[in-house]
């Protein structure tokens, strides 16, 4: 999380909704073997606990159950030019973005559990396509059962959230929305809305 306080973002529901809409991020754990990161799909299984899975040879697999391990959940971000701001010339370069930093234990699925996830997740993400949902019925189910043994599913009961909205706020509002519209016209159209909106 950034140190600054002018940045540092409490709404818990606004970061679930956050994770729940970019629904993948980083899992990194300490391990014996040095630290490893491992990228996720997630789905919140209720308020306080994120599902998720990894494809069982994933070297971290090993460590999890437990373990004290971070996920994070990168939002939109983008570079920012001193210029941008409209202000005197004594300012420097710097990047925006929004961040959640979930921390907490991790704990080994069943494999009913690790069934019920993935059909949660899929469901979420077959929701916002604009077609007939594919679901597990599709497929052979014994051919199902064994690509679902090639995953291993776990649960992150979070302890500590952190969130980060580094949006310019340090800024007078004039400044920030005028930087909003030099990083859109960069191609940066997610961070220019939220900085707009801080």
């Amino acid at each position: 999380m950034h140190p600054n306080a002018a940045f540092r973002w409490e709404d818990r529901d606004a970061m679930r909704a956050l994770v729940a809409e970019l629904g993948f991020g980083a899992l990194f754990c300490a391990t014996p073997d040095g630290p490893r990161v491992a990228h996720v799909p997630v789905v919140w299984l209720d308020d306080a606990t994120l599902g998720l899975h990894l494809a069982r040879g994933n070297g971290i697999v090993r460590h999890l159950d437990g373990a004290t391990a971070l996920f994070v959940a990168q939002g939109p971000d983008g570079y920012v030019s001193p210029d941008w701001y409209g202000l005197d010339h004594n300012q420097v370069p710097t990047w925006n973005y929004v961040a959640v930093e979930l921390e907490g234990t991790m704990r080994r699925m069943e494999h009913d559990a690790l069934v019920a996830q993935v059909d949660q997740l899929t469901a979420q993400q077959e929701d916002r396509l604009n077609k007939a949902p594919w679901t597990r019925g599709k497929m052979d189910p014994a051919l199902f059962d064994k690509m679902t043994s090639a995953i291993v599913g776990f649960r992150l009961e979070i302890a500590a959230w952190r969130g980060t909205l580094k949006l310019g706020q340090n800024k007078p509002e004039a400044a920030r929305r005028a930087a909003a519209d030099g990083v859109e016209a960069s191609g940066r159209r997610g961070i220019a809305h939220w900085m707009r909106n801080a």
